[in-house]
């Protein structure tokens, strides 16, 4: 291979890397694929026919591809998910090398798509004749944005981590977003992969004989697009108006071995917690609705929220359900509270007992009267795959536990519905917008982000909520241990938000809604869509070049 496809790549994995947190440079999103796609279509060395047909250099065969486009992705699961390495060696009891080892198959794995990618355009990108003079298929740059689509939508059904989709990273262009509300994230994928496509195309099509070269207006279309499409950063929609108040209580626990909580830490912790529930801080009114700094502060908030958090929460623990069953009484106000859920304890003998990722509903009157299980779980952090084989890595669930999934998205009925989701289930798509169709007002997303202490997850993980709530045009209410804890309007826009790492509660404003968008009810169509349209391509590609065959 040439030794510039390699120069290339190592381009594309960069500029992949930094249009997300915490480098944020997401404008650098509309050429980041660009570059690979370019290494991928002028890889190889011609030989002499070609050479003299005016050939300087060929598609990667499909071996060559696939190597290219997962090298990148090797590159790109590294930079931007290395905070992997520190949250097992800190909290999964493994140590340094097991936990890079860890991280290294972690993107060895996930970089199978980046290799799917680059082998689906190889195999699009056959030769036309014999000579050289059309070196490679375009139908490769036409089905390009489908095929990546295709292959964002694999990660999310097949691996289960569709962390970081390309389309992310354009979150706070309002105009370009709105498009999510009908086909989800993965139309900002496709969006700027066609922008991607074309820049690239400007650099791999050359004039056929006789012709002009075409670099020049494709260069200059490609340009005017992105600043027509990036310009949408500039517009920003009146806020919008709120009728509701709920207060985001930030525990700010931090991570303690099962030891280190003795019962006077367990006591003096529900202490401080009662006392910010019910009495906030006045430093809340600097920081409260960011939007409307001149919004009038609520006597009683509708909602009282607690994160997920690490402290051992227990629904059956007497002083647990009696401190939230007397704020809520006190308060008057419904309180949805992170929890550990617990089932079959005592109830069934011989039934072993199961434990829950939860976020329990208590009402008005003290009473506990919902609850909502978390059922997408956290590999390695909420229990072991294949425990026989990763075995080694069971130290992060002694942590928080080894749970069982639940079993319903149904909304909690607290007066309004609340469509209630928990950490890492934020960056599933179509897992967060069957909420809004079974009837959620609004969402609201409980996490603990101290896992990841101070690298860019955090700031990731919190574009990705911002994103669900684009999609199913719903306020999300966002409550996290350590921050980042905000109030997020259904454009996306963080209009309320407290420092990181203070124990404190956001008076965050929202409001309800039984709007439903398009993706809402069809869900992941588009990508679907796309998926059947690459396999179409493939297909006929195929039988062209078998028709093309002597």
């Amino acid at each position: 291979m040439h030794k510039s496809a390699w120069l290339l790549v190592l381009l594309s994995a960069g500029l992949q890397i930094v249009i997300f947190p915490l480098p944020d440079l997401y404008f650098l999103g509309w050429a980041a694929v660009a570059p690979l796609l370019v290494a991928l279509l002028r890889a190889r060395e011609p030989d002499t026919l070609q050479l003299l047909a005016g050939v300087k250099l060929l598609p990667a065969n499909p071996g060559q591809a696939f190597l290219l486009a997962y090298t990148c992705g090797i590159l790109w699961y590294a930079g931007t998910c290395y905070w992997i390495y520190n949250t097992m060696r800190q909290y999964g009891g493994v140590g340094t090398l097991a936990a890079l080892g860890l991280l290294i198959l972690f993107c060895l794995y996930l970089a199978l798509y980046h290799g799917i990618f680059g082998l689906l355009i190889s195999l699009l990108a056959s030769r036309t004749d014999g000579v050289g003079r059309n070196p490679f298929s375009r139908r490769a740059l036409l089905l390009a944005p489908f095929a990546w689509v295709a292959v964002e939508l694999a990660r999310t059904r097949i691996t289960g981590f569709p962390w970081n989709l390309l389309g992310i990273s354009q979150v706070d262009n309002l105009p370009l977003t709105h498009i999510a509300t009908v086909t989800g994230v993965y139309g900002l994928s496709f969006e700027l992969m066609i922008v991607n496509t074309g820049l690239a195309a400007a650099f791999v099509i050359r004039a056929e004989r006789g012709q002009r070269s075409k670099r020049k207006p494709l260069l200059l279309a490609t340009s005017a697009a992105v600043i027509v499409l990036q310009a949408g950063r500039l517009i920003s929609p009146p806020a919008l108006p709120t009728d509701h108040i709920a207060r985001l209580v930030q525990q700010n626990i931090p991570v303690l071995q099962g030891s280190d909580w003795t019962k006077e830490y367990f006591e003096g912790t529900l202490r401080d917690l009662s006392s910010v529930s019910l009495h906030t801080s006045s430093l809340n009114g600097s920081w409260q609705d960011q939007a409307n700094p001149g919004s009038p502060r609520s006597v009683r908030p509708d909602l009282i929220v607690w994160p997920e958090s690490p402290a051992p929460f227990y629904t059956t623990d007497p002083a647990f359900r009696e401190t939230v069953s007397n704020i809520a009484r006190e308060s008057q106000t419904w309180m949805l509270v992170g929890s550990l859920g617990i089932r079959n304890a005592g109830e069934t003998p011989g039934r072993a007992t199961q434990l829950y990722n939860s976020g329990t509903l208590v009402s008005p009157a003290g009473e506990w009267v919902g609850r909502y299980d978390k059922m997408h779980l956290v590999p390695f952090g909420e229990y072991v795959p294949f425990k026989r084989v990763f075995g080694f890595a069971g130290g992060l669930t002694q942590e928080v536990g080894d749970f069982s999934p639940g079993t319903s998205r149904a909304p909690l009925q607290a007066g309004s519905k609340l469509g209630v989701f928990i950490c890492y289930e934020s960056i599933f798509p179509d897992e967060i917008r069957q909420l809004a169709a079974n009837g959620a007002q609004v969402f609201v997303n409980i996490s603990n982000d101290g896992w990841y202490g101070d690298s860019g997850a955090y700031a990731q993980h919190l574009k990705q909520a911002r994103m669900r709530a684009v999609e199913n045009d719903r306020w999300l209410l966002r409550d996290t241990n350590t921050g980042v804890t905000a109030s997020i309007d259904p454009y996306g826009r963080v209009v309320s938000i407290i420092p990181r790492k203070v124990r404190a509660a956001l008076e965050a404003p929202y409001a309800l809604t039984n709007v439903t968008t398009f993706y809402t009810r069809h869900g992941d169509w588009f990508a679907y869509l796309c998926a059947i349209i690459s396999a179409a391509g493939l297909l006929l590609n195929f039988r062209f070049r078998a028709r093309a065959e002597p």
